[in-house]
């Protein structure tokens, strides 16, 4: 979402038709990359290495250059926006699955929290900048193409003037008119005007180091031509240029910082020109190039150890290296893009194992795990049963999700904390058609589900620690589509108070605000602030008018979101909304809420980014603007007044503020320029003296964490430490102190169980489809089960005593209970299989004494197994069919109180590898013909076949291989057979001639042919069409009366057909006589040997009439085959003697 800051008079009202987009971030550099969120924009998976904040500075190129974000049309997949200064860009790997990760059908991601380390970053190659940035210096005039003016872009009202208003009535903000000075430094980037992005890297944490990568992309190459890399060791007051220490001829790309280390430095060089890598170990000072042998795509550091880095190539290979970049290690090939992660176990074990889905030989995707030194086939472990669907693995803390679609509907698998996977539950007729993982903070997992009746609204639910059963915690949240396609949630995590979070909800067609202290088991409107601005009364009673707040969070450091909270400040909240029936994109002010979303007040009457100081004790306010500025406000105390500072002399176009790194972050530098085609001006802004003093223990007073009055949440009473509003102290690592007890648990502390749905009575009752008697599958006579009582406490949820024994879940003895809804599935859900291939079935039991019960399992091939328990089928049956066909699966299970059986029937197959029509060349009108499909191997098991006659649109389908058809028209005719085996289609298409009469001869070939005939149809068609040359050029007849088909078998032989063709005009058809003459005249030339060719230089061939025949032949196989053959000639030679005995007796040749 575009932003801008900054101020200016009334007077500017008229020029705002030349607005410049301006871009500012909320201070920090660190990753922003869990998505914006709860309100989750849902990307493909960016799992950010450390890099650089990517900033896209306006430029002088007008409107011809479309500004992209990395990733888009222009760039590719780069993701190093979006991201705080917490670490400049320089995104930690602390969650594998960061916000964005897409399934193929649904999605995990991170809630939003400002800021949040992330893991990784994605890389462009060339990124182009968004289109969501303006362009520096000159634009397009909105009235024409003359270079010099700028159109305006930001959606916004005309400003009314808010800031610098006086003091209002009680609970109105108050205005500084004052205006006072904040310290602070320019120094202005030499000889990179032209450039159109940069990337910043501030080490933060006691470091005076801030590293920037400045870069031309020029859109009409799709390239960078130019970079320039500049080192500052005093906090951004100077810079050094370092061209000359890599090299003054190489292009630069990206910069990368270790997580874990930030004194070690990687650049990364254009590819386009040369693909290598420099490496420094003393933050940026010195640096060694190292030549690479593949293109990175992306990278992915390890979250502890810090010489530890996945790369993706641009070619699907995943490489790891141990040595920060200096070797490369193949890990393996055909990995799924983004779709690879560090084992991120709460425990550490295995810190060099790699979880990564892999493309296999067949096409199919497949989740493994391997060391990142050794992944042989050998050394692989596979931990999910079967292939999983495409682009779907997701590995979060520990949690690790995979979705598998059978029947047409998808399915979700979880596995927590390595263990074997389960399905994941949901209300039985949720039927999800999307999912997003949002959040697996605390041991739980929060997911938003799109159901089968809605469109642009998901559900919220929330699951057990082990992330398999899924309650519903809020219907209908807004749901919309980002700028990049990428789908955003609008529910949002407040930072730094647990189990708080803010969500649109869509009702009767109107978006409302609502809040929860609790994770979602209840939820209430937000009360609107009693006063305006002015400090007028505003009259807005719940629920019929309430204030609703605007829930985006930029993926872009340089550019605010709409709302923002702080860990180092819990209580505060700042937002964009409007008040009213219900959320609207007019009328939008800024709010600020100092008791965690209790009570709001206007602050300020037009849109504002805000950054927070000294860890929330100050908060720094710049107005959206597209002109100039010179000033921002300042507030001490919580938003309730403001103060204006200048922090620039000169007026600065305003591309972007980075804040520093760390808990204090007194010091800001902001990006700009002065004109339109002025150097890149950084203005260091310190802060520093604005405090007298650092705040003392007296500074501070205790507030309480209260949801409307109520002091217990999530089970504890929590009192942080505040600075008194008078106070103009700096906090330094004051802030944040909280102390909580335990409180006595309530009903308001416990949530429906799965399988239950709170009434209107606050009571939990079970859901019409689900039945509370049926036991855990686990369940045996003699042990013992955790029987619901229809509620289970929330997670994290600390409270103590009170109601907590009445509604825990209470250990049962296990009844005995006969079997029942037995089901017999493969794990794949297919219902057919390659012969000789291993098929695993899964046998799954609703009720039952599982522990003593006898399974029987018949593969309906003469092959039964038995089993002691359903516990040693976990893993499921594995079975190898010899044989094609279909096999009747049969189960049983049976104990000493009942018993249930399942049937399934399984198509057993063998891969088909060739189809070949056979049927006659030619044949008469109006006379049925046989064609026959055969198939190489002959036995694959089950086959459709599908026909196509002549010009008909409307095919046949048949089980049979052989079919017969009559031909009314004469001429040339098509058949086409397509035969279905499994997965596998194959086509063959043969053309055949039609006709009232024809005449046919039987040729034979000099002996020497069958030295060079392979008998294959490719073969004989190529000597059909020589024959045929040969006789047209020694019979001088037509080609159109001829037809050539050599048969298969040795010797070679070949049948010659005469047929009567016709003009296009319809007329000088050939009669029968016509026919015999030329049959004559074929038969003299042939007996002269006229009619030869030659095979090869020194091989010539001689054609010869051998027999007449009654009936053409047919080209029964593709190759040799025995008995076809011997029945031909049998055919062949019945027909001679025929034609011997009645030769001299008729007077034309037989006429078929």
């Amino acid at each position: 979402m575009e932003k801008v800051a900054g101020w200016y008079p009334a007077w500017h009202v008229a020029l705002l038709y030349w607005t410049w987009l301006f871009l500012f971030t909320f201070g920090f550099t660190g990753a922003e990359i869990t998505c914006r969120s709860c309100h989750s924009q849902v990307k493909l998976q960016q799992q950010h290495p450390q890099q650089g904040l990517l900033m896209h500075l306006r430029t002088d190129r007008g409107e011809k250059e479309q500004r992209r974000f990395p990733g888009e049309k222009g760039g590719e997949r780069g993701q190093g926006a979006g991201m705080e200064a917490e670490d400049a860009g320089l995104q930690e790997t602390l969650a594998p699955a960061p916000a964005g990760t897409k399934f193929s059908g649904w999605e995990t991601r991170r809630l939003t929290r400002e800021p949040e380390k992330a893991a990784g970053a994605r890389r462009p190659r060339a990124a182009a900048p968004t289109e969501d940035y303006p362009p520096r210096g000159r634009g397009i005039p909105p009235g024409g193409g003359r270079p010099g003016s700028v159109r305006r872009r930001r959606r916004g009202r005309i400003p009314r003037g808010a800031a610098g208003r006086e003091p209002g009535e009680a609970g109105a903000a108050r205005f500084g008119l004052e205006e006072l000075r904040l310290g602070s430094t320019t120094f202005a980037l030499a000889g990179d005007s032209a450039h159109n992005q940069a990337m910043v890297h501030w080490s933060g944490h006691n470091s005076s180091v801030i590293l920037i990568l400045t870069k031309l992309y020029d859109y009409n190459l799709g390239s960078i031509t130019e970079s320039s890399l500049w080192r500052s060791t005093d906090y951004g007051t100077t810079y050094e240029k370092l061209n000359d220490k890599v090299g003054l001829k190489t292009i630069l790309s990206y910069l990368y910082v270790c997580p874990t280390n930030k004194r070690k430095i990687m650049l990364l060089t254009d590819p386009e020109v040369e693909s290598s890598l420099l490496i420094s170990s003393d933050e940026g000072a010195t640096y060694q190039k190292y030549r690479l042998n593949f293109y990175i795509h992306s990278l992915l550091f390890h979250p502890k150890q810090e010489d530890w880095i996945l790369a993706y190539s641009q070619d699907q290979k995943l490489f790891s290296s141990v040595e920060f970049g200096r070797r490369w290690l193949l890990l393996h090939e055909g990995v799924a893009p983004n779709r690879f992660y560090w084992s991120m176990m709460g425990s550490g074990r295995e810190p060099d194992l790699v979880h990564l889905e892999a493309k296999t030989v067949d096409g199919h995707a497949q989740y493994i795990t391997c060391k990142m030194q050794n992944c042989s086939e050998a050394t692989r472990s596979k931990p999910f049963p079967g292939y999983i669907d495409h682009n779907s693995l997701i590995v979060q803390d520990d949690y690790v999700f995979v979705q598998l679609t059978s029947g047409g509907r998808p399915h979700y698998y979880v596995s927590y904390r390595r263990n074997a996977f389960a399905q994941m539950k949901l209300p039985k007729y949720s039927l999800p058609k999307d999912m997003h993982v949002i959040s697996t903070d605390e041991n739980q997992v929060f997911a938003a589900v799109q159901e089968w009746n809605q469109n642009d609204t998901y559900n919220l639910y929330i699951s057990d620690t082990r992330g398999v059963y899924f309650t519903l915690a809020l219907e209908n949240v807004k749901s919309s589509q980002g700028l990049e396609g990428n789908l955003m949630i609008d529910l949002y995590e407040v930072a730094g108070i647990k189990g708080m979070f803010l969500a649109n909800k869509k009702i009767d067609n109107q978006v409302k605000t609502f809040i929860t202290y609790n994770k979602g088991r209840d939820w209430s409107l937000l009360q609107a602030p009693d006063t305006d601005l002015r400090g007028n009364p505003i009259h807005c009673l719940l629920p019929y008018c309430s204030l609703h707040l605007h829930l985006k969070v930029s993926d872009n450091p340089y550019t605010s979101g709409n709302i923002a909270s702080r860990d180092t400040a819990p209580s505060i909240i700042v937002a964009s909304g409007n008040i009213g029936t219900e959320l609207s994109d007019n009328d939008i002010s800024m709010f600020v809420s100092s008791d965690a979303g209790n009570t709001w007040r206007q602050i300020f009457e037009e849109e504002h980014s805000v950054l927070y100081l000294d860890q929330g004790g100050v908060l720094v306010a710049m107005k959206h603007t597209s002109l100039p500025i010179r000033h921002l406000w300042l507030s001490f105390d919580e938003g309730r007044s403001w103060s204006k500072y200048s922090f620039t002399s000169l007026p600065l176009f305003v591309d972007g503020v980075l804040g520093e790194p760390g808990e204090e972050t007194l010091i800001m530098t902001v990006f700009g320029h002065f004109s339109h085609r002025s150097e890149w001006q950084l203005v260091k802004v310190d802060y520093k003296s604005i405090f007298d003093r650092r705040c003392a223990e007296e500074d501070y007073k205790p507030w309480q964490l209260h949801s409307q009055g109520e002091a217990c949440i999530m089970g504890a009473k929590r009192i942080y430490r505040k600075r008194k509003s008078e106070k103009k102290c700096m906090q330094g690592k004051y802030a944040a102190a909280m102390t909580s007890e335990p409180c006595v648990c309530t009903e308001a502390d416990f949530d429906c169980d799965y399988g239950y749905e709170r009434h209107s009575n606050g009571q939990c009752l079970p859901a019409f489809w689900y039945n509370p008697s049926s036991l855990s599958k686990d369940c045996s006579l003699g042990q013992s089960y955790l029987n619901s009582t229809g509620y289970r406490k929330v997670v994290s949820n600390n409270c103590t005593d009170g109601v907590r024994e009445r509604y825990t879940a209470k250990p049962q003895q296990c009844p005995g209970k006969a079997p029942q809804g037995l089901r017999i599935i493969t794990s794949d859900g297919k219902l057919t299989a390659e012969q000789g291939h291993n098929v695993t079935f899964l046998v799954q039991l609703e009720e039952g004494d599982l522990q003593r019960s006898l399974i029987q399992v018949d593969f309906g091939d003469g092959i039964t197994v038995s089993y002691a328990n359903l516990s040693s089928t976990e893993d499921g049956i594995k079975h190898i069919y010899q044989n094609v066909g279909i096999f009747r699966v049969t189960v049983l299970v049976e104990n000493s109180l009942g018993s249930d059986n399942a049937v399934l029937y399984l198509h057993i197959t063998c891969p088909l590898e060739h189809v070949h029509l056979s049927l006659p060349f030619v044949t008469t009108k109006n006379k049925e013909v046989n064609a026959t499909a055969v198939l190489w191997p002959s036995q694959v098991g089950t086959l459709t076949y599908v026909w196509w006659f002549g010009n008909n649109t409307e095919p046949l389908i048949t089980l049979e291989g052989s079919i017969t058809f009559t031909f009314s028209v004469e001429g040339m005719n098509t058949i086409t057979v397509q035969v279905s085996a499994g997965n596998t289609i194959l086509q063959d298409t043969k053309t055949i001639a039609v006709y009232e009469q024809f005449q046919s001869l039987r040729l034979s070939f000099s002996a020497n042919l069958d030295d060079y005939n392979p008998d294959i149809p490719e073969w004989r068609r190529d000597i059909s069409r020589v024959v045929k040359r040969a006789l047209v050029e020694a019979t001088g007849i037509s080609s159109k009366h001829i037809l050539v088909a050599v048969l298969p078998g040795l010797p070679t032989s070949a049948e010659l057909f005469i047929l009567p063709y016709q003009d296009a005009t319809g007329e000088h058809k050939r009669t029968a006589a016509d026919l015999e003459q030329i049959s004559e005249t074929l038969i003299q030339k042939l007996n002269q040997n006229l009619v030869h060719f030659e095979l090869k230089p020194g091989v010539q061939i001689l054609v010869h009439a051998a027999h007449l025949t009654a009936a053409p032949l047919v080209d029964l196989t593709p190759s040799h085959s025995g008995s076809a053959m011997l029945m031909l000639l049998s055919v062949v030679f019945v027909g001679l003697a025929v034609f011997i005995i009645y030769k001299f007796k008729r007077k034309y040749f037989h006429s078929c």
